[in-house]
Order: C-alpha cells, then sequence, then structure tokens
C-alpha cells in the first residue's frame, strides 16, 4: 500500500443497514519547512512554515512552496534539501531544511501576504492584487496558441494518474501538459496549494523553470493563491475543473494568463486572454 494512504475502521450505512468495515484514507500530517541562509554574513536557521500535507515529494513542496512565494527568487539559489537528522533520529521525516548558498536574496516578508488585511472594503481589484503579489522573475509567453478540442482532453488523462484519489476519493491534483496535451507530470495532495508546490518544485529542483508553453490542469476550484503561484512559474494557461475567484480572474488578467473555468470532457468557460484559445 503506498505510504500516504492508510486504513481506517469505520461504520458503513446505507438503505439495507450498516456494517464495520476497512476503509483508505488519504495520509495528512505537519510539515515544517526550516531555511538556512547567510544573513549579513552570518549563517541564519529560521523556521519559514508549518504546512499539513500529504507525505511524498517533501522536497518538492519546500522547494515549490520557498520559490512560489517568492521567499527566493532563482531555483539556483537552493545548495540541499534534506530531512532534519535530529528529526529523523526521532524517526520523524516531518521537518525539511533548505540550505540556500552563501549570496541568495531572501525575503521572508513574502510569506505574511496570506494575512494581507481582506476586512478593507474600500480596496479591491488591482489595488488588492498589488498588494497580495509576490513579482514573478519570468514573463508570461504570448506566443503560445492552442486548440481548444485539447484542453476537453485534459482532465480524463489527469483523473486516470490520480492514484491516491482512486483509493481515496479525498485528495486534490494538479497536472502539466505540453501544448499538445501531452501529459507531463502530476502531482496530488490533500492541500490544493501543496499539490501545485509539489509540482512547482520539481522544476526548481531542476533548474528547469519557466514553464512556457506549457498548461497547468487543477482538479477544482481556482483560487487567488493558485493563479499567483502559477505566474511565479511562468505557466501562461490554467484549467480547472472548478470556479475560478473574482481575485483569481483579476490576477490572471493582469499577469497575462489564459483562465480556463468549468473544464469538462464538451464544454469550458475561458475567462482572460482568450485570444491563445483557437475555437475552431
Amino acid at each position: 500500500m503506498l505510504l500516504n494512504i492508510t486504513h481506517k475502521t469505520i461504520t458503513k450505512v446505507n438503505s439495507e443497514g450498516s456494517e464495520n468495515t476497512e476503509d483508505l484514507v488519504a495520509v495528512e500530517e505537519p510539515m515544517e519547512i526550516q531555511l538556512v541562509f547567510y544573513q549579513y554574513g552570518v549563517v541564519t536557521e529560521k523556521q519559514v512554515s508549518i504546512t499539513m500535507r500529504t507525505p511524498g515529494n517533501d522536497f518538492e513542496l519546500a522547494a515549490g512552496f520557498l520559490f512560489s512565494e517568492g521567499v527566493i527568487s532563482q531555483p539556483q539559489d537552493i545548495l540541499s534539501i534534506a530531512y532534519c537528522r535530529k528529526a529523523l533520529a526521532d524517526g520523524n521525516k516531518n521537518v525539511v531544511k533548505v540550505l540556500l548558498k552563501e549570496h541568495s536574496v531572501v525575503d521572508l516578508k513574502t510569506i505574511n501576504r496570506h494575512f494581507y488585511i481582506n476586512g478593507s472594503c474600500g480596496v479591491c481589484g488591482k489595488s488588492s492584487i498589488e498588494a497580495l503579489s509576490v513579482k514573478s522573475s519570468y514573463s508570461i509567453d504570448f506566443d503560445l496558441k492552442i486548440n481548444k478540442q485539447i484542453l476537453l482532453l485534459l482532465m480524463p488523462q489527469m483523473q486516470h494518474m490520480q492514484v491516491t484519489f482512486k483509493h481515496t476519493g479525498g485528495i486534490h491534483a494538479c497536472a502539466l501538459f505540453d501544448k499538445e496535451g501531452n501529459i507531463i507530470l502530476v502531482k496530488e495532495d490533500v492541500g490544493r496549494h501543496n499539490a501545485l508546490d509539489k509540482l512547482i518544485g520539481a522544476y526548481v529542483n531542476r533548474n528547469e523553470l519557466p514553464l512556457k508553453g506549457h498548461i497547468l490542469l487543477l482538479s477544482g476550484r481556482i483560487s487567488f493563491e493558485l493563479v499567483q503561484k502559477s505566474t511565479m512559474a511562468g505557466i501562461p494557461i490554467i484549467a480547472g475543473a472548478g470556479a475560478p475567484s473574482s481575485l483569481a480572474i483579476e490576477t490572471a488578467e493582469e499577469a497575462g494568463i489564459t483562465l480556463i473555468g468549468f473544464l469538462k470532457e464538451n464544454s469550458l468557460n475561458i475567462y482572460t486572454h482568450p485570444q491563445r484559445i483557437s475555437l475552431d
């Protein structure tokens, strides 16, 4: 059985009665990300984040989080990623330590953007985007053109590769496709943001950003944070099975991303920059 799936005894109830049986459940555990970097020539260690995630691809999750949140600006800033030795000695793989190169620039203020005071009712639209956004090092590719038929074939491909979802039914996924609609990589996690960080982190660790000429597919609704993370990776087209939020739409419009929601096998909604999609 997969390490990110566990067995739980449940009471199953239906119209014919009830029975005790075994169920497969997606694992959810905390993971702490520690950052080691040079500050004014002194080695500094700081706890950056604790996230609830599905175990697996932890190093990719750490790298993707640090990059997509703008804590680091370049993939090559990372010198090494490893589990914390002290935690490992206690049998714990839930603490990941990221060591940066000596002259790397670190911006810890960016991780506070999620705590932006959204109670300020007078702040909206572009002002909100500017207050919340992290600036990407990459420009969005406006030359990419694809046919709508490619988009309509994406969801079944991702669903076929959602191994943990098939067992549990309780996990998010994201997938990366090339411009011909060929699936390249799928990541799953109980957190939709974690799934995307794992996907982006895979390319951060291989120093293969930006992801120009690619399509990102999301298994659920499309939030601002997912669009922002995609912007950081230079992804020009985002499609999702669910609805985008208003701020997700505004962010995609501002960044130059084509945003597609309610993607099914025979229909889709294009919210921003439709010029990339041929409807013939």
